[in-house]
């Protein structure tokens, strides 16, 4: 079989809408400069935004899977990745996500110890489409089926971050901020 590489710089690309987000954010910047923030305020916040958008973009746009006799190696972005020896590799299979009324799904696969990993570059959602994601996912899988022993493969038992959804998530997080915050109103 030969040697499959999903690379964050083939599927990846700013979008209009995002950089829309973004100049949208530096707008809003200027405004708190000229109500308080300053020229030296400004300078900070928006050269902190603009620094982490790149950090975010190079990271994304450098990002890799590679799926091959040894097992799978991922990175990240940073480094040269770390590889999963298939012995060590219990199960695999797509996460979909459902966000703002559009879906996501990314292959993942669970390591011995129940440690799960996503395989970067390896993605279907409505802002970055990949027509063959279930052909590659079968083909992910069919390296991993020939390449482990089938006592080996052990579908991991389902946890409470399996069925939240990032909704949901930041919904409690907004919850307890406000929390938080009403706390520190009412005692200070």
């Amino acid at each position: 079989m030969d040697e499959l590489i999903f690379r964050g710089r083939d599927r990846y690309r700013p979008s209009w809408s995002q950089l829309l987000i973004l100049l949208v954010l530096l707008v809003a910047q200027g405004f708190a400069a000229a109500h308080g923030l300053g020229t030296v305020g400004f300078l900070w916040l928006a050269g902190a935004t603009l620094a982490l958008s790149g950090l975010g973009l190079w990271t994304t746009v450098r990002c890799w899977s590679r799926v091959g006799p040894e097992g799978i190696t991922i990175c990240w972005g940073f480094g040269r990745g770390r590889t999963y020896p298939w012995d060590r590799i219990r199960w695999i299979d797509v996460r979909t996500v459902d966000a703002q009324g559009g879906t996501s799904s990314q292959v993942r696969m669970f390591v011995a110890g129940g440690r799960r990993r996503a395989l970067p570059g390896l993605l279907h959602s409505d802002l970055y489409p990949s027509p063959d994601f279930d052909e590659q996912y079968h083909r992910v899988r069919n390296w991993w089926e020939l390449s482990t022993e089938a006592s080996a493969r052990v579908e991991p038992v389902r946890r409470l971050r399996d069925r939240i959804t990032v909704t949901v998530a930041a919904v409690l997080v907004t919850l307890v901020i406000a929390a938080v915050a009403a706390a520190v109103i009412l005692l200070g």
